[in-house]
C-alpha cells in the first residue's frame, strides 16, 4: 500500500459509477475563499443526478449556518450537495462538557458568532478553565512562534484545549493562510490535552454518516479533499476510499513559509514526495474536481 503507485484522473465518473455518496471537502475542493471552481460544482451536480448524496464536510470552525451563508456568497449553489458538517458543529457538542466552566476563545473576533446560543462564560487565559482555538487573531501577519509566550502560560496550568479546525494551512485566492491545527499542534507538543473537533477524527465522519438519508456502507462512500492528513488520512482511518485533489498546500517549500506559485500542479514526483512515509494512499488525483 505504501508504495503503490497513486493514478492521476481527469474526471471522476468512473469511480464515482458505483457509489451512493461522497463525503466532500469544501475549501480548496469548491471554492478558494475568493473563486468557485465551476468544474467541481457541474461534477456535484452530475453525481446527485445519477442518485448520488453528497455530504460537505468542512474543517471550518463556524456552524454549518454560517459556512451555507459563506458557500452562497462565493458562488457555490445549494443545488451540488445535500446537507453539510462541520469542525464548528462538533466543537458546540464538545463544549457540553464545558457548559459550567469559563472559556478562553482563542481566535479572530468574526469567530465570535461560533459561540452564539451556548451558555458558556468567557474568561481571560489566566482564568479559563477551557481554551477553544478557532484559529490565527490574525493570520495575514502572524506566525505560530507568536503564541509561545500565551500557550506557555496556559500549559502551566494545563488547561485543555479544543480545536475548532484541525487544518494547518488553508488557501484564500493567491494567499496561503496558517489556521488553527498548528497552534493545536504546538500546544499537543508542550505535553497538553487536546480535543480536535475535525479531519482526520472521527467525530465529524460520524456526524456526517448520520446526514445521509439512508445507512451506507463504507465501500459505497467516496471521500474527496486536498488535505493529505486531514481529508485523505480521515478517510483511510474510516475504510472510505478518498480521492487527491492537487493543492498549493502541499507544495513544494510550503513548510518553510515559501509559497511563491500560482498554480495547481500535480504528477508522479510529486505525489511520491507528498506520500513518502506516509501509510495511506488516495484511489486517485485529480488537479481538480471534474465529473
Amino acid at each position: 500500500m505504501a508504495g503503490a503507485s497513486i493514478p492521476i484522473i481527469k474526471g471522476i465518473a468512473a469511480l464515482s459509477q458505483d457509489r451512493k455518496a461522497w463525503l466532500c471537502d469544501v475549501w480548496g475542493v469548491l471554492h478558494d475563499g475568493v473563486t468557485k471552481f465551476a468544474p467541481a460544482i457541474d461534477a456535484c451536480r452530475a453525481f446527485r443526478r445519477q442518485g448520488g448524496e453528497i455530504v460537505l464536510i468542512s474543517n471550518s470552525p463556524r456552524p454549518a449556518a454560517g459556512v451555507i451563508e459563506h458557500l452562497t456568497s462565493a458562488g457555490v449553489p445549494g443545488d451540488c450537495y445535500d446537507a453539510l458538517v462541520t469542525s464548528g458543529d462538533v466543537t458546540r457538542g464538545f463544549l457540553e462538557n464545558y457548559r459550567d466552566e469559563t472559556v478562553f476563545h482563542l481566535g479572530p473576533e468574526r469567530d465570535k458568532s461560533f459561540f452564539d446560543g451556548l451558555k458558556v462564560a468567557f474568561a481571560a487565559p489566566d482564568q479559563a478553565s477551557v481554551v477553544v482555538c478557532t484559529g490565527f487573531i490574525d493570520e495575514d501577519r502572524e506566525t505560530p512562534e507568536d503564541y509561545d509566550g500565551l500557550l506557555a502560560s496556559l500549559a502551566a496550568r494545563a488547561v485543555p484545549m479544543i480545536c475548532a479546525n484541525p487544518d494547518l494551512y488553508v488557501e484564500r485566492g493567491a494567499k496561503l493562510l496558517p489556521c488553527a491545527g498548528l497552534l493545536a499542534q504546538r500546544y499537543s507538543g508542550l505535553g497538553q490535552t487536546v480535543l480536535q473537533a475535525g479531519k482526520p477524527y472521527a467525530p465529524i465522519y460520524e456526524r456526517a454518516m448520520q446526514k445521509l438519508s439512508n445507512p451506507v456502507l463504507r465501500r459505497d462512500l467516496l471521500a474527496i479533499g486536498d488535505g493529505v492528513d486531514t481529508d485523505i488520512l480521515g478517510a483511510s482511518k474510516q475504510g472510505i476510499e478518498a480521492i487527491y485533489i492537487a493543492s498549493r498546500v502541499h507544495l513544494p517549500d510550503v513548510s518553510q513559509g515559501r509559497y511563491d506559485s500560482q498554480e495547481r500542479i500535480i504528477d508522479e514526483a510529486l505525489l511520491t514526495r507528498i506520500f513518502a512515509g506516509r501509510p495511506f494512499r488516495p484511489c486517485a488525483a485529480m488537479i481538480e474536481l471534474a465529473w
